[in-house]
C-alpha cells in the first residue's frame, strides 16, 4: 500500500505504509555577517556557548543554545549561501512572555512590546500591520507574542505557551534521557531526603526535572524542588 497523508480535526499527520525514524530537530543555521558581532549579541542573549571550531579552509562554526532549549543554533563562516538577515520568524517559546520579554530588555536587547495578531499570520509581518498591543486577552496559549532580531535582521519571535497541544509534551526527551535524568533526581533526592520535611518524592522529582529541562545546574535544580515542597508549605 502506498503511503497516504490524513488530517483529522486536529490537523495532525498521518502515515502508512513505511516506517518512521525518530528524528530530533537538532540546529538551525542562521547567516551572519559578522561572526564575532554574532557571538557577542547571542552571548548577551545568555544562550550557552556550545563549540567555536576554526578551520584551515576559512571554514567556521558558532554554535550557541537558548536556555532550556533542546535545539541549538549555529552561525560561521562558509556555512551557508543564505544572505544575512533573511532568517525571520524563528520560535522562541516561554511559559510567561511577559517575563521573558522583561529577562531581555533587562540584558539590553530590543524587543517589541508584548502583541497579539490581528489577524491569522501577523506575527510574521515584519512591518508590524495588523499587531494588537497587549497579550491575547484570554492569555489562550500560543496567543501571545514579541519579537526581536539580531545584529543582522535575523527576526526571532518570542511566543507564549502555558498549555502545549495534546502530544507535544517532553518532546525532546528520548527513553536513554528520561532514565539519566530518573536517575539524576534519585541521586540528589536522596541527599535531600536525609533532611526535609514530610512529602511526596514525585513532587520533588518533578519540579527537578523540570529545572534540568530548562538547562538548570544539579544544584539549581535541587533548590528549586525544596523551593516547591518548603514554599508551598
Amino acid at each position: 500500500m502506498p503511503a497516504t497523508q490524513a488530517f483529522s480535526g486536529s490537523d495532525q499527520v498521518t502515515e502508512t505504509g513505511a516506517g518512521t525514524a525518530d528524528l530530533k530537530l537538532e540546529v538551525i543555521v542562521i547567516p551572519v555577517n559578522d561572526v564575532e558581532r554574532s557571538k557577542r549579541f547571542y552571548a548577551k542573549l545568555g544562550w550557552r556557548l556550545d563549540a567555536d571550531f576554526s578551520f584551515d579552509n576559512g571554514f567556521r562554526v558558532v554554535q550557541v543554545t537558548p536556555p532550556g532549549s533542546g535545539c541549538s543554533v549555529q552561525f560561521g563562516t562558509k556555512m551557508t549561501s543564505a544572505a544575512p538577515g533573511s532568517v525571520q520568524g524563528s520560535y522562541l517559546i516561554a511559559p510567561d512572555i511577559a517575563a521573558a520579554r522583561n529577562a531581555l530588555v533587562a540584558r539590553g536587547i530590543d524587543v517589541s512590546e508584548v502583541f497579539h495578531p490581528g489577524r491569522p499570520g501577523a506575527q510574521f509581518q515584519i512591518d508590524g500591520a495588523s499587531r494588537m498591543g497587549g497579550p491575547e486577552p484570554s492569555h489562550a496559549s500560543y496567543g501571545s507574542f514579541a519579537t526581536f532580531r539580531d545584529p543582522d535582521g535575523n527576526g526571532w519571535l518570542l511566543q507564549e505557551v502555558t498549555t502545549r497541544l495534546p502530544g507535544r509534551g517532553f518532546s525532546n526527551l528520548d527513553v536513554a534521557t528520561l532514565a539519566e535524568l530518573l536517575r539524576d533526581a534519585e541521586q540528589h533526592h536522596a541527599e535531600y531526603e536525609r533532611t526535609a520535611p514530610k512529602h511526596q518524592w514525585s513532587e520533588w522529582y518533578a519540579a527537578y526535572i523540570v529545572a534540568r529541562q530548562d538547562g538548570k545546574s544539579p544544584e539549581e535544580a535541587s533548590a528549586a524542588g525544596k523551593t516547591h515542597i518548603e514554599g508551598s508549605r
